[in-house]
């Protein structure tokens, strides 16, 4: 048999994943990728939470909790530091807190790995710079990802070539100066650019996050859960003492910067939530420009009888991203896709 010869368009997390389970399929892997400022999987915080979204889209759902069942697979098989850490879900008020109680017991059943759920007094005894009036629900399966240690364990794995260039689709397909049979466009918010010689219009836009860490002196934050208000920015631990705050959501195009407004409504809210973060020192700020597509759903689809896209993950993209590579692997080999992909065509 010839070996089939596919070149991946970006070299974040959906890209990496698709390298990895191309080649573990027998293809020889070629990755691309143009190093643009503002890639997403390099900024994200790597929350892995999805039970608790997207009430009203199920195969959103679908798609991100496939996701999270997914890493523990690929945990098992390449030690990518998950890390089970749980989430609290907290708001002032508890009236606030019953409708997302309501949907985690509708959807447990389905969805087992989320754990059993349960009111929690005193969240500040499991994140202790928390204010203490706040209330709480612990989701247990909650857990979180280095984006970037992840992807660089796929492509290890994957044993991949990887040019640091900027890709050029032809009309038909073909990636200018390169052979081969099949192309993955996994370039987050640039996929629309790059699939525009394709006379398709991709309407994928960047939503920059603009996100904080700070270290805690002296503190072990290692086992510290998630922290998700039902409004505004979350809270997350490391190791190492680190804590991570963020991020804005804004409409703000292709510009990966810092700015002081961004950090004002991170810092701001992150102090509201948890004022014993006031004495920490900022050690790192991150900007991800997010891939968005105007309806709101992922793209994980053939494009031509060439081109394969997966893109459109926006703030999951830490969650669905290995899985949105996996089922974009199979769509350029010709298998079939472990999920029906029809809600994330074109």
């Amino acid at each position: 048999m010839t070996t089939m010869r596919v070149v991946v368009i970006g070299s974040g997390i959906v890209g990496a994943a698709a390298a990895y389970e191309l080649s573990r399929r027998g293809a020889e892997v070629v990755v691309l990728d143009a190093g643009s400022p503002g890639q997403a999987t390099a900024a994200g915080a790597g929350i892995v939470c999805p039970w608790v979204d997207h009430p009203d889209d199920e195969p959103w759902y679908e798609l991100a909790r496939a996701g999270a069942v997914h890493y523990r697979e690929l945990e098992e098989t390449l030690g990518l530091g998950y890390a089970r850490v749980g989430a609290l879900l907290v708001a002032e008020d508890p009236a606030e807190l019953d409708d997302v109680r309501e949907l985690l017991h509708r959807r447990r059943p389905g969805a087992p790995e989320m754990g059993d759920v349960a009111d929690v007094r005193d969240p500040s005894g499991l994140f202790p710079p928390l204010d203490p009036a706040l209330h709480a629900v612990l989701v247990p399966g909650a857990a979180r990802v280095d984006g970037r240690a992840v992807r660089d364990a796929l492509l290890r794995a994957a044993g991949a070539e990887v040019l640091h260039r900027t890709a050029v689709l032809t009309e038909s397909g073909e990636v200018a100066g390169m052979d081969a049979d099949q192309v993955v466009v996994a370039a987050g918010a640039w996929s629309g650019r790059v699939c525009a010689p394709l006379g398709v219009d991709l309407p994928v836009l960047p939503r920059r996050g603009q996100i904080v860490h700070v270290t805690v002196d002296g503190a072990d934050t290692s086992g510290w859960p998630i922290v998700l208000p039902r409004r505004g920015p979350y809270l997350l631990g490391f190791p190492s003492s680190r804590v991570v705050v963020g991020a804005t959501v804004e409409d703000a195009g292709f510009d990966p910067r810092v700015t002081m407004g961004g950090l004002d409504e991170v810092l701001s809210a992150g102090l509201r939530l948890a004022p014993g973060l006031a004495a920490a020192t900022v050690a790192e700020t991150r900007v991800g420009l997010r891939p968005v597509l105007a309806n709101g759903r992922p793209l994980i689809a053939r494009l031509t009888d060439r081109v394969v896209v997966a893109t459109g993950l926006g703030a999951y993209g830490l969650t669905a991203g290995p899985f949105a590579g996996l089922v974009a692997a199979a769509l350029a080999l010709g298998e079939p896709p472990p999920i029906d992909v029809t809600p994330y065509g074109v």
